[in-house]
């Protein structure tokens, strides 16, 4: 089993939480503030070092097995997997903004504003 730390589609009520395989929740945490947070196109969100947001999001208790043949294999090419600091200071694996990717010009869009995807998202919806 490993530590992850989920803040996109695969959280409690997104479209990708059925990866999980019935991974139990740990707890819902946040990041220290030390991130920069991005929507890629409105599908996804992006980690990325370097900033100073608190980022939410869930640590899910993850077997290895799940991670490698459900998980990682569903992530996008803008990520890769990478070691982050929670809030209480200890590490965790996530997904993070792939260093060496080159994305189209206005692909990321900062939203470290709102340091929560399901906020980002919902403030989306509410635009007329």
């Amino acid at each position: 089993m490993v530590l992850m730390f989920l803040n996109g589609g695969a959280m409690r009520g997104g479209a990708l939480h059925h990866l999980l395989s019935g991974a139990p929740l740990v707890a819902v945490v946040k990041t220290a503030p030390k991130y920069r947070f991005h929507s890629v196109g409105d599908r996804f969100p992006a980690l990325e070092p370097g900033g100073d947001a608190a980022v939410a999001g869930e640590l899910y208790d993850v077997p290895w097995e799940v991670l490698r043949d459900s998980l990682l294999p569903a992530e996008p090419d803008e990520l890769e997997l990478g070691v982050i600091e929670l809030e209480d200071g200890s590490g965790t694996l996530s997904m993070v903004r792939r260093r060496t990717y080159s994305e189209p010009a206005g692909a990321y869009r900062d939203i470290s504003g709102h340091a929560d995807w399901h906020a980002y998202q919902d403030s989306l919806e509410a635009k007329p």
